[in-house]
């Protein structure tokens, strides 16, 4: 008997493993994207039962109308997602800080632990406000409040913000470096006139590629990407406003970009950079997704002459593109990043609404402020 008719006699053992492999890898195969999707099923469908009431207009307008802190406080209590504390507006605002951060422990503790370096990488996005601000403190030569280091919400944020406090401006690029930021804010933190927009552009570049390097279950690549490609385009369009209301010119809103979204590539940003005007903005970007939000704002604009009315017009929009990656990863990541964007818009909201109503601002000016679902 030759090694081949061995090989394939059923009487001898060799038969038999090759049989057993031809039948295991294809269902290893099959069954691959099936063990992701069952790993969602639970979490995706608490979060969906849960939901984000704030960021939906009948919501929020039943307690803009609140009138005071303690009455607004109760209205958000009635509710079993929440338990907000505090009898003043720095303590309700730290309780739904709080609320955010239990939130993302929940949905860490509910999903598949290949979800936990996402996570991570969102906390980190919202404690990068705080890197930010500490270093223009320290670079403008003010002294930082050392309280707000423990509105951190990650133990290395604290640590950075710590050593920041604590450091002479010459040993900034080193504990900036040892963090993990690179060489190009490295150089500008160094210079003798500081750009504070190029500061936040880069630290939104170093956010940005974060998410894109950050790992997540199988299957969840493509509803991650459009999420980080998303939020790209916007960081992108936002950066371009500022800077031409702050009437930078041509070259220096070209240094602002943070790198190809998803609708915005390299040559319609550095378009965008050579026009004149807000206005012109807006306009040229006619024929992405981003333009009926932003001409629907322009007279408001055009009256007001800030552009914070156009950001809140874009997180509105981004609430609109989480929830059509929700729809199209429904299996998958697309309910967690929607609830998670969402959530952090809501306690975003209702920090908001707490500041107007203790200081006696209009309803109808705190709206303005409010970003909600568009559809």
């Amino acid at each position: 008997m030759n090694l081949l008719d061995m090989i394939f006699d059923p009487n001898n053992f060799p038969f038999w493993i090759i049989v057993i492999a031809a039948i295991i890898g294809p269902i290893a195969i099959i069954s691959r994207p099936f063990s992701t999707y069952v790993k969602f099923v639970y979490p995706n469908a608490k979060f969906e039962a849960m939901g984000n009431p704030f960021v939906g207009d009948k919501e929020l307008d039943s307690i803009v109308d609140s009138k005071d802190i303690v009455s607004f406080k109760e209205t958000i209590n009635t509710l079993k997602d929440y338990n907000v504390s505090g009898d003043d507006t720095y303590s309700i605002q730290k309780s739904l800080d709080d609320t955010f951060i239990e939130t993302v422990e929940m949905m860490r503790n509910d999903s598949s632990k290949k979800m936990n370096d996402f996570f991570d990488t969102y906390l980190e996005k919202l404690d990068i406000h705080l890197i930010k601000n500490h270093l223009k403190i320290k670079l403008e030569g003010r002294e930082i409040d050392e309280e707000r280091i423990n509105d951190s919400i990650l133990p290395s944020t604290r640590k950075l913000l710590a050593k920041i406090m604590d450091a002479e401006k010459e040993a900034l690029p080193q504990i900036l470096k040892d963090y993990g930021f690179d060489n190009e804010l490295i150089q500008v933190v160094s210079m003798d006139t500081v750009d504070f927009l190029k500061i936040d552009t880069i630290i939104d570049k170093y956010v940005i590629n974060k998410f894109t390097q950050v790992k997540v279950p199988y299957k969840c690549e493509q509803g991650k990407r459009r999420f980080v490609k998303t939020l790209t385009d916007i960081i992108n369009i936002k950066n371009v406003l500022r800077a031409k209301q702050l009437g930078y010119d041509e070259e220096s809103c070209k240094k602002l970009f943070i790198g190809e979204g998803r609708e915005i590539p390299p040559w319609k940003y550095n378009e965008l950079s050579e026009l004149e005007s807000v206005s012109q903005i807006i306009n040229s970007l006619e024929g992405t997704s981003y333009y009926d939000a932003l001409k629907d704002t322009i007279e408001i604009y055009n009256k007001e002459q800030s552009v914070q009315v156009l950001e809140t017009a874009l997180d509105s929009l981004l609430l609109k593109h989480v929830r059509d990656i929700s729809t199209q990863n429904y299996i998958s990541i697309g309910p967690t990043i929607r609830f998670l964007v969402s959530k952090e818009f809501e306690i975003r909201n209702l920090k908001i609404i707490t500041k107007g109503v203790s200081e006696n601002i209009s309803p109808d000016v705190i709206k303005t402020f409010l970003v909600k679902e568009v559809y």
